[in-house]
């Protein structure tokens, strides 16, 4: 199997690498491309790949290129994980929303629809150049934002591209690790889980018939063996009845995660922005590649959410034992290939499809468009990403999903129509924004950022 990655240079690249070459991955791919616009990164990244220590199993012969045509004929998977603007766009994602006194983070509120307004042209374009010169290849997605790019890539591929994140299965398998019965890999038993990516709620733990979770949810100390238990507190999730993906912080706790954020010495995006911008140039001919990019790997780990904790509280071992969300891209590579059928909490459509490649009348969340792309428990195949029935949302839940959703949809709206008025109406509508004056502020202040954002308007984008 032909492999492609674009954003081949990318930090946590490795990590897929590494998890080729041994376990239960290794052997699926004769062939590693690592495509990439920057050829630094791509040689900073091949150098810490040569170092890695030998893993005792097969290895994927690595091939790097900058050239798209090249990178993808042949491709049998692609996987994407780009970052146009790079590292300083999200500095930028992030201090706009912040000057006005908003929250300012990567994926959540005004940072992750600037962050849409980038990514989402330059994923359309690897997407027609699949549909050009690897037309059968599948698109394993993790460019954020994951679920408003998948959507957005939808028309064009179909339901050949699937958009993963590592956040909700890592909710569920610390959520089981806590009530003392753990998932085996790649199964879901029991499990009820909706949302949208990086705004979803396990709200059943079930993986012998009986729900776990209220349970759970009552137990103090377990709840404090877990991330999430540790971050919304017991008292929140009583109320809730369920558990949060960690990312809900922002808008249950915004008021006092914009502040944590005000008042660290830089942003997320900053701290990330310098650390590579010392280490890319130095792992390319450091002698021990490997080991310096590990511990800047580890590095940054431990900064993850730190935001969220304000007490000095450091993350468990389990935590920073490296990555996720590479194993739940080569679960569903493994799965569509003919390894066997796995469940994985995934971003795919609304509806199932039916036999005849049709969607159904079914959807997945009940409350949300059909079309709607989704993250839930889905059954993966050789055919594709079956999203599995749940259980339809309560009014709080629903509501904030529907109300996101609008959100997503006006903003792929921007960019495949050029309405630089429906932009303006995404920022305006968002929960954490509210306000068409700061939706306008917003826009101003992100072009003024990013210059060819102006390139996506049409001629009437200025009656806004």
């Amino acid at each position: 199997m032909r492999l492609m990655i674009a954003g081949g240079g990318g930090f946590r690249v490795p990590l897929v690498y590494r998890a080729l070459c041994a376990g239960p991955f290794a052997g699926l791919v004769d062939e590693l491309v690592l495509y990439d616009v920057d050829a630094a990164r791509l040689a900073a990244i091949e150098a810490v790949i040569g170092d890695m220590p030998p893993a005792g199993g097969s290895t994927p012969v690595v091939v790097v290129s900058t050239d798209l045509r090249e990178a993808l004929t042949g491709a049998d998977m692609v996987f994407a994980a780009i970052r146009p603007g790079g590292t300083a766009g999200r500095i930028a994602d992030e201090r706009v929303a912040l000057d006005l006194g908003l929250l300012g983070q990567e994926t959540t509120g005004a940072g992750g629809i600037s962050y849409a307004l980038r990514s989402i042209p330059r994923m359309l374009e690897l997407a027609r150049a699949m549909r050009r010169h690897c037309p059968e290849a599948w698109l394993i997605n993790f460019t954020n934002p994951a679920g408003m790019v998948t959507e957005a890539l939808e028309p064009v591929l179909g339901r050949k591209v699937i958009g993963i994140c590592d956040s909700a299965g890592g909710l569920v398998q610390r959520a089981a690790r806590a009530v003392g019965a753990p998932l085996t890999e790649g199964t879901l038993d029991g499990v009820g889980y909706f949302g949208l990516n990086h705004l979803g709620w396990l709200y059943r733990l079930a993986p012998g018939g009986q729900d776990l979770l209220p349970g759970l949810l009552s137990d103090h100390a377990a709840l404090e063996s877990m991330e999430e238990g540790r971050l919304f507190g017991q008292h929140t999730l009583l109320q809730l009845g369920c558990l949060p993906n960690e990312y809900l912080y922002y808008y249950y706790q915004t008021a006092q995660a914009t502040d944590a954020i005000r008042r660290q010495q830089e942003t997320r995006g900053a701290s990330i922005h310098h650390q590579q911008s010392a280490l890319y140039p130095a792992l390319a001919k450091a002698p021990h590649a490997f080991e310096l990019w590990d511990s800047a790997r580890r590095s940054r780990e431990e900064g993850y959410l730190a935001e969220a904790r304000t007490h000095g509280e450091q993350r468990d071992e389990s935590d920073l034992a490296g990555g996720g969300y590479e194993r739940v891209a080569l679960s569903v590579m493994r799965a569509l290939s003919g390894g066997g059928s796995a469940q994985l909490i995934l971003n795919v459509p609304n509806s199932p499809v039916s036999a005849v490649g049709l969607a159904t009348a079914d959807v997945a969340v009940p409350g949300l468009p059909a079309d709607a792309v989704v993250e839930v428990p889905c059954e993966v195949t050789p055919d594709g990403a079956l999203p599995l029935t749940q259980a339809r949302p309560g009014g709080q839940f629903l509501t904030l999903m529907q109300h996101v959703k609008e959100v997503e949809r006006l903003t792929i709206r921007a960019v495949v129509h050029g309405e630089r008025s429906a932009a303006v109406g995404a920022f305006a509508a968002h929960p954490l924004i509210g306000s068409a004056e700061l939706g306008e502020q917003l826009l101003t202040g992100y072009e003024a950022a990013f210059p060819d954002l102006g390139q996506l308007w049409g001629p009437t984008a200025s009656d806004t």
